[in-house]
């Protein structure tokens, strides 16, 4: 072992004892009963230098530094631990501890970055503070927040409605009939459990608040997932019976707190059934007795599972889960069903898998209970439910008035509703029906419908209405949209286009600027016979994509010849307004459609018979379009609400929309033109008015309905008429050969006399108005065939070029939203095919007549209905009577 002991070192520097003493000392003891210590404390205690060379330096600092070590091993070891800090701080590396602080923040030990990082301690520390403050400030808020009266928070009012001259005009919406309160032992455990495992899986467990799902509510919104409600069933009958529905922070913090109060001092069983009796499940209905009664004509302890399931969802937002359809394009009868089947049966297997209702009970239910058609209240009789209806479906679309909060009452509405006007639009219709309509005489009689509205020029309001009957008996309201065309009384948009637009050069383009049109004068002669075969624009004879002509067929197959368009406009003459329309654009057609007031819904698909009235706006828009002409070209938006108070203050108020859509020298031709009409041409039943008026009639395809609208420049009015039975469970609009005693029915009838007795009665003891003298317009332009030095026109033999629109007309189904909306592509087609083919296949020509029986409809024309019948489908395939 000798070779690993250590060595005392030799040379006379290490023989040198420490400065200072004539001696070496000695080592310290250790504590193992060593003298020399452990290697790591003799390197410790050694001077550091560069190399190897620091054993041999003789005094200096290294020298000094391990005077105080050993100095500190004998005792000294203040004097020692002074000295190393005094020869760390000379060599920068090690500071003292500073005084202390409470918050070691930034770190006095730590340099650069890590300096200003702090300290798990100090997080940790931090947050635990913030979660005190938190629990101590929401403890205070508890504290100080109060729970209000249940019975005055779901307190209900009716809203007032009044007329134009601010007199009452009915009272309804909320109240007693809204709303039946029922004791839990009387609602159907399966709507207890609907509810719950629908919406609330915890409710006898959570405390009213449910953290997790708040959390996972926002969690899925801010990942971009499904907007998701994190409220509790008690949460949400807080909101419904002691606060508003508004989204503010405010209410929201008000819920949560009122919520932990009411689920640790109310019962739960209390909870629910308030719940349920305050909820709003749609069609005025508030709590569950109610909505039984509104939906299945029962008491709602007589509910089944299976209605529980749909009730239920109704609580997500009636509009979007009635099946009878809402408000907006997104609610729609067939939108809503599918929304409100899938809901019910997906709340069934909830109910199923929360353990609230038996595998075998669910097995039982595959159909789904589908509700009753909506019942209007006794209070709505006669023309009032329509009113309010119209009148409540323009609130929730033009302000900021929920259909909850409409129908939870309160408000102070006041309409545009003349009611003096209502009164005579009501008793003009009246006394028409029943001096010619006799259901119990005359079958056909049976399941006639009339419907009008009357309009301001330059102002839009809606002064008067008919919407049917009585719309406690009678639901679909006549004055607004019905899906019933209005045939004829398209044509002056046509004309308008033609005079605004101008019509193509055969030589140019198909889509051409101002520069290469040419507008048209009410001069221009276009040929007027009947069924002649439909041109583009260019000359060339159309073609369906299946290479089929087209006959246009007037009223009585009557051939008028070279005709001008104010004369074809007078006797309603078919073949000049559709070879028109062809000659200016059927995109320019619809845009003057549009730019008068119709809205885009309500217009049939771009073909050739759009210019011919198979679309399908309602009486209101009609009234407002013509009132566009009325007011040389200012075009109006129709509104039925002037303004709204709640709590004598003004929650809306109507801005006025007027602009000007056509120069007034187009609009005033024609108005112009239309006055010729009643003068002198189908309508001049309405020359009975006695001062200046313009108008035009209108009657579809197969005499399924007929219209008059006119206006003097004062008021715009459009009447129609029509049958259906609203009551079968398919709603199909049927003939009115032989109504009132008459072969057909007409424009120029029954719809013009109403319009006559209204309007005299309206405008009684008021100016009658001239209309503005027209200035020049346009060019006397011919249409095909009609030039008085005839040109070579291409041959009626087949073209080879390809056909230029394939698409067809529209079925009524396309734009139909309401209840009568399977009835003309099925009848049509199956009846007016047939009678197209028959009569117009003889004489169709050399390509038609293969065809004649089986495809008429396709190939002879104008009278093809819907999907399986004529060209282009609905029941205004193109001719006209007036």
């Amino acid at each position: 072992m000798s070779e690993h002991r250590r060595k005392p070192p030799r040379g006379r520097r290490a023989a040198q004892p420490p400065s200072g003493t004539g001696r070496r000392s000695a080592p310290p003891p250790r504590a193992g009963g060593s003298p020399y210590g452990g290697r790591a404390e003799a390197r410790r205690g050694a001077p550091r230098g560069g190399g190897g060379g620091g054993r041999r330096r003789a005094a200096g600092t290294g020298a000094a530094a391990g005077a105080g070590l050993a100095a500190g091993g004998l005792g000294g070891g203040g004097r020692a631990r002074a000295a190393a800090g005094a020869y760390g701080r000379a060599r920068g590396r090690f500071q003292p501890p500073p005084n202390k602080r409470f918050v070691d923040y930034p770190r006095w030990n730590k340099t650069g970055v890590r300096r200003w990082v702090p300290s798990w301690k100090l997080v940790l520390g931090s947050m635990a503070g913030f979660l005190g403050l938190i629990i101590g400030l929401s403890g205070i808020a508890l504290a100080m927040v109060g729970t209000p009266s249940v019975n005055e928070a779901t307190k209900q009012q009716k809203n007032v409605y009044y007329w134009a001259n601010g007199k009452q005009m009915v009272v309804a919406g909320g109240g007693d009939q809204n709303r039946q309160i029922v004791p839990l032992a009387q609602i159907p455990k399966a709507m207890q459990s609907a509810v719950i495992a629908a919406e609330n899986e915890s409710f006898y467990k959570d405390p009213g608040v449910d953290p997790i799902g708040i959390a996972r509510a926002v969690g899925r919104m801010a990942l971009g997932g499904e907007t998701q409600s994190g409220s509790t069933i008690t949460q949400q009958y807080v909101k419904n019976a002691y606060l508003d529905q508004s989204q503010t922070l405010t209410r929201k913090a008000k819920e949560l707190f009122i919520s932990i109060k009411v689920g640790a001092t109310v019962e739960k069983q209390k909870i629910l059934e308030g719940y349920l009796n305050t909820g709003y499940y749609g069609r005025g209905a508030y709590g569950i007795q109610a909505a039984a009664q509104a939906y299945y004509r029962k008491d709602a302890k007589d509910l089944t599972a299976s209605e529980c399931a749909f009730l239920s969802a109704t609580l997500n937002g009636p509009n979007l889960y009635d099946p009878a359809g809402g408000i907006g394009s997104a609610a729609t009868q067939d939108k809503n069903l599918e929304r409100a089947k899938d809901r019910w049966s997906w709340t069934l297997d909830r109910m199923v898998k929360t353990n609230r209702l038996e595998g075998a009970t669910r097995a039982k239910y595959t159909k789904f209970p589908m509700p009753k058609q909506p019942k209007k209240s006794t209070e709505l009789k006669g023309q009032k439910g329509y009113m309010v209806e119209t009148v409540n479906n323009y609130i929730t679309a033009n302000s900021n008035i929920s259909d909850r909060r409409l129908k939870k009452g309160g408000l102070r509405i006041h309409t545009t509703f003349d009611k003096r006007k209502m009164e005579e639009m009501e008793a003009a219709v009246e006394r028409v029906r029943k001096a010619n309509i006799k259901p119990k005489e005359r079958e056909v009689d049976k399941y006639v419908q009339f419907g009008g509205a009357s309009v301001k020029p330059n102002d839009g309001a809606i002064v008067a209405m008919y919407g049917g009957e009585d719309a406690t008996s009678h639901f679909t309201n006549n004055a607004d949209y019905t899906g019933v065309q209005v045939g004829s009384t398209f044509k002056p948009f046509v004309l308008a286009a033609a005079m605004r637009d101008g019509v193509r050069d055969p030589e140019g383009p198909d889509v051409q600027t101002a520069d290469t049109r040419t507008p048209v004068s009410p001069k221009s002669i276009y040929n007027g016979d009947n069924k002649l075969k439909l041109r583009n624009y260019d000359r060339s004879i159309w073609r369906n994509e299946e290479g089929k002509e087209w006959r246009q067929r007037n009223d009585g197959n009557e051939n008028r010849g070279r005709i001008s368009l104010r004369e074809a406009m007078q006797f309603s003459v078919n073949t000049p307004y559709i070879q028109l329309g062809m000659d200016v654009g059927v995109d320019r057609v619809r845009a003057a459609a549009l730019d008068a007031g119709l809205n885009e819904d309500s217009l049939a698909r771009s073909t050739p018979t759009l210019s011919l009235g198979t679309s399908a706006p309602s009486a209101i828009r009609m009234a407002n379009a013509y009132g566009t002409f009325a007011s040389s070209g200012n075009k109006s938006e129709p509104y039925s609400v002037t303004r709204v108070e709640e709590d004598g203050v003004n929650i809306y108020t109507h801005q006025k929309n007027v602009k000007s859509k056509f120069e007034a020298r187009v609009a005033d031709n024609v108005t112009n033109v239309l006055e010729t009409v009643v003068k002198g041409g189908t309508g001049k039943a309405a020359s009975a008015l006695g001062r200046p008026a313009a108008g035009k009639t209108g009657t579809t395809d197969d005499n399924k309905s007929a219209w008059f609208t006119g206006y003097t420049p004062q008021l715009s009015t459009s009447i129609g008429m029509w049958r259906v039975n609203d009551k079968a469970k398919t709603q199909r609009f049927q003939k009115m050969y032989g109504v009132g005693g008459q072969e057909s029915i007409h424009g120029a009838s029954f719809p013009a006399e109403i319009w006559t007795k209204y309007m005299t009665g309206a405008l009684k003891g008021t100016y009658a108005k001239p209309f503005p003298v027209p200035e020049p317009i346009g060019d006397r332009v011919f249409g095909a065939g009609a030039s008085p030095s005839p040109t070579p026109t291409p041959s009626d033999t087949p073209s080879q070029q390809p056909s230029q629109s394939p698409s067809q007309s529209p079925s009524p189904t396309d734009s139909c939203n309401g209840i009568l909306c399977n009835n003309q592509g099925q009848d049509a087609g199956t009846d007016q095919g047939q009678d197209a083919g028959t009569d117009q296949g003889q004489d169709a020509g050399t390509n038609q007549g293969q065809d004649g029986g089986a495809t008429g409809g396709d190939t002879g024309g104008d009278t093809g209905g819907g999907d399986n019948g004529g060209l282009f489908g609905g029941p205004s395939g193109g001719r006209e009577r007036d």
